[in-house]
């Protein structure tokens, strides 16, 4: 009898080692997007500083023609149809400057992080089951 309960134990304890260490990756990785949501503004101060004008690829269609010397038919046709909710990556009624317009790229950073989390969130919950295996792995088993 005493040995099955070290073996129990062992097993209990080998369970909590492992979710420990997940939760330690976890925690780095949260850590790192954190680092990266939080250096995201540099995206306009450096080009800023360098002189290079706006961040890379943020250009408006008449940017884009002055650039290439022409502008896509694609481009042109579809330049209207989306407005950005910030644009400019502006919070609404804040000052102009580049702490604010950093203050911008953060909030979107931190937008953009949890709609990307929470979406790959509900479909792991959707497509795992909770003994680890996914729906595809239980209709492979029949």
């Amino acid at each position: 009898m005493r040995n099955y309960e070290s073996k129990s134990e062992n097993k209990i304890m080998r369970n909590e080692n492992r979710d420990r260490k997940k939760n330690l990756i976890a925690r780095k990785l949260w850590i790192g997007v954190g680092i990266l949501a939080l250096l995201s503004p540099l995206g306009i101060i450096i080009p800023n500083y360098l002189g290079a004008g706006g961040a890379w690829g943020e250009w408006t269609l008449e940017q884009i023609t002055k650039i290439s010397g022409f502008a896509p038919e694609g481009m042109k046709r579809m330049a209207d149809t989306w407005k950005a909710p910030m644009t400019n990556y502006a919070v609404p009624g804040q000052a102009a400057g580049p702490v604010h317009s950093s203050l911008g790229y953060i909030v979107a950073a931190i937008i953009g992080i949890s709609a990307t989390a929470g979406l790959m969130y509900l479909l792991t919950r959707l497509l795992v089951r909770k003994d680890g295996s996914s729906k595809h792995d239980q209709q492979a088993r029949r």
